[in-house]
């Protein structure tokens, strides 16, 4: 009988979007999600006038930048909608203030320590960087993308396009 050996791999993925990375230095609060429109596992938010979180979009600074979207287990409101991967208006969203989270990077090649961007205007000529995504490169026009001065990457993405996000410091407790 012959042996059978297994081939591993050299690399493991990241996971999936909103997912912590690394533990214990994370600072995890909890905030209602505003707005009318549902915030995805991994995405950039912000506070709205009312002190609800939504995810950053057009126009958005990123002095207003206050974490990521946590991905947590849910329940589903629908039978047709089992996984959604996102929150809807008035739900309860647990927000990455600090540490490591996995999320989608939708441009660039994400490297240690390199900067971080989210895209506020869209670009006719990158149709899948969508407004609001973390992208590790500066946009061919400055305007459309702000760069989160506390935040870097921890590493290069995933086949899946998922790279780990350090933040450095709260911003906007």
């Amino acid at each position: 009988m012959g042996l059978h050996p297994q081939n591993i791999g050299t690399a493991m993925p990241h996971g999936f979007a909103g997912s912590y990375a690394r533990q214990p230095d994370m600072i995890v609060d909890t905030r209602p999600a505003g707005g009318a429109e549902q915030i995805a596992f991994g995405a950039a938010l912000m506070y709205d006038a009312a002190g609800a979180v939504v995810a950053m979009g057009a126009g958005a600074d990123a002095q207003k930048f206050v974490g990521v979207a946590a991905r947590e287990l849910k329940s589903a409101l629908t039978y047709l909608d089992q996984s959604g991967g996102a929150y809807a208006p008035q739900e309860a969203v647990p927000v990455f203030m600090r540490g490591c989270v996995n999320v989608k990077c939708q441009n660039g090649v994400p490297k240690l320590g390199g900067a971080v961007y989210v895209r506020v205007a869209a670009n006719e000529a990158l149709p899948n960087a969508a407004v609001g995504g973390f992208e590790a490169a500066e946009d061919s026009t400055a305007a459309n993308t702000v760069q989160l001065a506390n935040c870097q990457w921890a590493g290069p993405a995933d086949a899946n396009g998922v790279a780990e996000l350090r933040i450095l410091t709260v911003n906007n407790a």
